[in-house]
């Protein structure tokens, strides 16, 4: 797993995400909102990045559905949307990136979850999927990591039950 923190306040849980990608900020930023890569490492969908778009991502199989408007964008800096559905909580999604080197990029992502959602849950998905990700990027792409996740919701729900989480965010 990653690099990550934690974070509680009002009912809310807050993750942080990130990785350090051997590639530039241009392709990492490709993948995160062309569709044709999308479906690598993520879902079949359509991200448009522009403050009138919409993120619309369809899971498939797990029946989850994306379906909201982008409310921030700078080309190859930073994209937000949720990873809600219609009528579901806003479950805020930030995706920062930063160039490291000409050719590596630092990928942050906050997930924001309701406590009462599973956030260990959420947050060990996300980090599967940004390990998918991470194999697109190299042109390798892989099924989701199972094995990957439960280690992750493991680790993530002993630091919440413990917690080990930072109060305030």
């Amino acid at each position: 797993m990653g690099a990550r923190a934690l974070r509680r306040a009002d009912g809310r849980v807050e993750g942080v995400l990130a990785r350090d990608l051997p590639h530039p900020a241009e392709r990492v930023w490709a993948h995160l909102i062309a569709p044709e890569f999308l479906p690598l490492w993520l879902a079949e969908g359509r991200v448009e990045p522009r403050l009138d778009g919409f993120a619309r991502l369809d899971f498939g199989q797990s029946g989850s559905a994306i379906d909201s408007p982008v409310t921030q964008v700078i080309p190859l800096q930073a994209l937000d949307y949720s990873w809600s559905g219609p009528g579901e909580p806003e479950r805020p999604l930030r995706w920062r990136l930063r160039a490291v080197g000409p050719a590596e990029t630092r990928l942050l992502l906050s997930v924001t979850t309701p406590e009462a959602d599973d956030p260990a849950r959420a947050l060990a998905g996300w980090d599967a999927h940004l390990e998918m990700l991470a194999a697109a990027l190299e042109g390798v792409p892989i099924k989701f990591p199972f094995q990957h996740f439960q280690a992750a919701r493991a680790a993530l729900s002993a630091e919440l039950i413990e917690g080990d989480v930072q109060a305030a965010m």
